[in-house]
């Protein structure tokens, strides 16, 4: 972590002193970023992406882009702000499955259960710059008019936490309220497993864990910790059954618009700030401010793979269906790539 901080703050340095060195004259271009999360770049990867983009962006061009921050949803939920971003009234957002989805049903296909074998072939496989990646962004960009910057996953594999009891089998669901990203293949998993799918936005969880509204949550540990769902919460069972994307994007005509050297500038920087995020959130799993951190109010558990099995032989056909039914040949289409492209990955 102390390697992360003073990288960021040389960062920060380079960026003072690139912007000092500049005209005076406010900048040509505003690029305004919005996400969920926290801005603090220790705390979540799109708050590190954006950081690291910022300074990048406002270093290169010598001042000639301003970066201006919206974190903690300031503008809005999810979807309105990828609304917002489609009319041009901001530049670009980082956005969750649940929000895109809205937007553009087909990310969907990332919700097949146990789909992914491991953190390395998801790193693989949702990247702007994989054959899978280009063919998911070319259809998005197709379809909304949004220019896909970045490709990441939300933070890793989703976990459940409850405060009724130990998920260790599928018989520990029964009943339980989950709350899900309003997705209709989370709603559809959940549901498929024996508890009752509680759709919520991001803004509502906390309270909703709190006052007994959902009894329990899904999302990746990095998210669970930084929401600091261990205060409403009793139990965490990693089973690691869901790996969902975060979408970088960007108004369409806004990046057309851009002088060639300035879409050069969004571009790079926009690259190397989406690995960042993937190593940071790799760090928050592992680091006392992810799981060690959870495990000291929380019981943990790990549901064995014989159980995991059991999981995936209920919830993967439940949620085939769905995508078969819901969205269409093209839906089909696309799960199928995915899927042939974790297997080329592994």
């Amino acid at each position: 972590m102390t390697l992360l901080r003073t990288a960021a703050k040389m960062a920060a340095g380079m960026a003072a002193a690139g912007l000092m060195s500049a005209s005076a004259q406010a900048a040509d271009v505003t690029i305004r970023i919005a996400h969920l999360n926290p801005a603090d770049a220790f705390e979540s990867h799109s708050g590190a992406m954006t950081t690291i983009f910022k300074s990048l962006v406002e270093t290169a061009s010598g001042g000639g882009i301003e970066v201006q921050l919206f974190p903690n949803g300031q503008l809005g939920k999810d979807n309105e702000v990828i609304q917002q971003v489609r009319d041009g009234i901001v530049e670009s957002v980082i956005s969750s499955a649940g929000g895109i989805a809205q937007h553009y049903p087909l990310v969907g296909v990332f919700d097949i259960p146990f789909a992914f074998p491991n953190i390395a072939v998801a790193n693989r496989v949702i990247d702007q710059r994989s054959d899978f990646g280009r063919k998911f962004s070319t259809d998005l960009e197709k379809t909304t008019g949004l220019k896909v910057l970045g490709l990441i996953d939300s933070g890793g594999f989703f976990a459940f936490s409850n405060s009724k009891r130990p998920i260790t089998s599928v018989k520990d669901m029964e009943g339980l309220r989950i709350r899900t990203m309003t997705l209709p293949t989370h709603q559809t998993m959940v549901g498929s497993l024996g508890a009752q799918p509680t759709p919520l936005p991001w803004a509502e969880v906390y309270t909703a864990l709190q006052t007994g509204v959902a009894d329990g949550q899904m999302n990746p540990i990095p998210i669970i910790a930084f929401a600091k769902f261990d205060e409403v919460q009793k139990y965490l069972s990693i089973t690691n059954h869901v790996i969902t994307p975060y979408i970088w994007t960007m108004n369409g005509d806004f990046y057309k618009g851009l002088t060639p050297e300035h879409r050069a500038i969004v571009d790079w920087a926009s690259e190397v700030a989406t690995e960042a995020g993937r190593g940071v959130s790799r760090v928050i799993e592992a680091s006392e401010r992810g799981l060690p951190k959870l495990a000291e109010k929380m019981e943990v558990n790990a549901v064995s793979p014989a159980e995991l099995t059991k999981f995936a032989a209920i919830a993967q056909p439940a949620v085939r269906k769905l995508i078969d039914e819901k969205l269409g040949a093209e839906g089909t289409d696309m799960l199928n790539a995915m899927l042939d492209a974790i297997k080329k990955a592994q």
